[in-house]
């Protein structure tokens, strides 16, 4: 028996009540002394961003004058950041974040933050500052192509103007006086990222104003909180913020649209010529669709390319191996353009390489803001800092954001009164345990008794029956008689037991004798002379 089932129950009993009394009493202590801050607490769901992430809070300093103000107005204050990263706790962290396990990334990627994630799951398989604040360049035009879809029926035509015409500094090339339809824009928004028609499908939205004021209240409804759109082709303004987490839950999302994943895997497109005006042909400038820069992807289904010179190279792409597909992210590659594609290559290899190992994912891209119920942002609520949030989002994300009432034991007093739960329970399991295997020894022991007890009296039985039986005398064995003179004496005696009584025996005619008397014995001399011998033998017959 083990030393242990040996200590009695009570004695275990109080030696455990007196140590779960003593965590608790000890950790009301920690939670009373954890409750005296020794510096200001700070109350705003709005977290400052840890030193190691100088680019949690807006995006690093502009490199130009494109996002001065004009005159009368101000620079917008940056957004709200929240306490509790969106996509899970992981995506907080600045550097490289891998799965546990995962073999090493890439060692030569440029860009500045990445995300690697499952389009069909939304499981981040890999990611590198995923919440880093980051101009998105021409990447906004995807969200710009959501709410197009949303907005405007599909067979509806726009008519280009020469303002939209003249829009720098890329263009399709669609031509004032022209009318397209919409999903021809939108093709060509995607495949050329041409900012004449970003700004020809923002004017049929409403105008620019309205136009990102509709994108702002989607990124918000899909939970892509870092996104601030300043212009709606994605050319860098005030305020202009992006994440390459955002872009994550926002190129999911267009990928889900028939639309848009037709758009960005088409090669090439005509648009009609109208209204005298000539046709323009379209090709689409992904080089791991189209080659160029880069050797076509395997598998490839489409992406978006961005740049501008505060932003630097911006992209996104996903490919279907083996029926997965995964998706990619790339923000801030000063690299040029053939590296850019180099990059994009080896982080989607690796992410079918993560894919493929099954290993748990580092964080979820989410398909709706988890903070608010809310889905729009309109004039009336708008916050007027210009931060793209309205004061009831605001509102209402700072309540989701708030922390958790602490308990009576604090933030360790709970760990260790489960652990303590679990001390007892397993004392409970080994009592129990204990009781039961003496149970099973008692009944076996009573097994043995019963037993012996039933072999004792069949042995008993046994004996007394032999003692009753009367001995046998062994039967003699029958000797051989056959050919001897005391055979057939017995023979007689036999035949004379059980014959008819005889018959006088019939006077002989003729002779002057009696008969001779019959003799046992029997030989060949007198064997003629016998008086009887047919009657005898055929009475043995």
């Amino acid at each position: 028996m083990r030393p242990f089932a040996r200590t009695p129950i009570s004695a275990l009993t109080l030696t455990l009540c007196a140590l779960v009394v003593t965590l608790l009493t000890g950790t009301a202590g920690v939670a009373d002394a954890a409750k005296k801050p020794t510096t200001p607490v700070q109350t705003s769901n709005v977290a400052a961003p840890p030193p190691s992430c100088p680019d949690h809070a807006a995006p690093p300093p502009p490199v130009d004058t494109s996002e001065r103000p004009a005159p009368g107005q101000t620079t917008p204050q940056a957004m709200p950041e929240p306490s509790s990263p969106i996509g899970g706790p992981r995506m907080a962290e600045c550097g490289v974040i891998l799965p546990q396990g995962a073999p090493a990334a890439p060692g030569d990627i440029n860009a500045e933050s990445w995300v690697l994630e499952d389009l069909d799951t939304g499981a981040v398989l890999a990611a590198k500052d995923p919440h880093a604040r980051e101009r998105p360049a021409s990447l906004i035009k995807l969200l710009l192509s959501l709410v197009v879809t949303r907005e405007l029926k599909p067979d509806s035509t726009i008519t280009a103007t020469q303002d939209d015409a003249n829009q720098p500094p890329t263009r399709v090339g669609i031509l004032p006086g022209a009318s397209y339809p919409v999903t021809d824009l939108v093709d060509a928004l995607l495949m050329k990222s041409g900012n004449d028609v970003a700004y020809a499908l923002a004017t049929a939205l409403g105008g620019l104003p309205a136009a990102t004021q509709k994108m702002d209240a989607l990124a918000n409804q899909l939970g892509a909180l870092d996104t601030r759109a300043a212009t709606p082709s994605g050319l860098d303004g005030p305020g202009m913020s992006a994440s390459a987490y955002d872009l994550a839950v926002i190129f999911r999302a267009a990928m889900t649209n028939q639309i848009i994943s037709t758009a960005v895997q088409t090669r090439t497109l005509t648009l009609p010529a109208s209204n005298g005006q000539p046709a323009v042909q379209v090709t689409n400038e992904n080089s791991l669709l189209m080659g160029g820069y880069s050797p076509k992807y395997p598998g490839e289904i489409g992406g978006k390319t961005g740049f501008t010179s505060d932003a630097q190279h911006t992209y996104a792409d996903a490919a279907e191996q083996n029926g997965h597909r995964v998706a990619l992210i790339m923000m801030r590659n000063p690299n040029d353009l053939p590296n850019v594609y180099k990059n994009a290559k080896e982080l989607l290899d690796y992410g079918f390489q993560l894919d493929a190992a099954k290993l748990p994912p580092v964080g979820q891209v989410v398909d709706a803001n988890p903070l608010s119920g809310k889905t729009t942002t309109d004039s009336s609520t708008k916050d007027k800092s210009g931060s793209g949030v309205s004061q009831a989002d605001a509102k209402a994300i700072r309540a989701a954001l708030a922390p958790e009432p602490v308990s009576t034991f604090g933030t360790v007093g709970k760990p260790l009164t489960i652990l303590a739960g679990v001390a007892l329970l397993l004392i409970l399991v080994l009592v129990l345990r204990r009781k039961a295997a003496k149970r099973k020894r008692a009944a076996r022991a009573k097994a043995l008794v019963a037993e012996k007890k039933a072999a004792d009296a069949a042995r008993a039985e046994a004996a007394a029956e032999a003692a009753a039986a009367p001995e046998q005398e062994p039967e003699p064995k029958p000797a051989s008689t056959i050919g001897d003179t005391a055979s057939w004496a017995a023979v007689d005696e036999a035949f004379a037991s059980t014959a008819k009584p005889s018959r006088p025996a019939p006077k002989r005619v003729g002779t002057g004798r009696a008969p001779a008397p019959r003799t046992n014995g029997r030989s060949s001399a007198d064997a003629g002379n016998s008086t009887e011998p047919t009657e005898f033998f055929g009475r043995i017959q």
